[in-house]
């Protein structure tokens, strides 16, 4: 985060006001998302999601491509989710089998 974002002084940083087009389906999307995950707006997903982007910028557009995939794959039925010790015990199998 910028020294702007995390300011401890009480001082609310100066925010900026944008406009951004999206689709309509696509914000569906974003508002159902930020609902579900907590956050207390819309704006706050935002701001947490271009935060992330900046603050990753290594984390490439195939990377959250193929999360939104698995994350349709689960919701969809067509994945499980797969626990700790699953992955564990799985780990165990690929050593034993070299």
């Amino acid at each position: 985060m910028s020294d702007a974002d995390t300011a401890n002084s009480g001082d609310e940083p100066e925010m900026v006001q944008i406009n951004l087009r999206l689709s309509k389906a696509f914000l569906e999307d974003i508002d159902a998302t930020w609902q579900e995950e907590g956050f207390n707006s819309r704006s706050e997903f935002l701001r947490h999601a271009a935060r992330d982007a900046v603050k990753h910028p290594a984390f490439s557009r195939e990377g959250w491509k193929q999360i939104a995939a698995s994350e349709h794959d689960l919701r969809s039925g067509d994945a499980e989710l797969v626990s700790r010790e699953e992955v564990m015990q799985m780990m165990d199998q690929d050593e034993d089998d070299e």
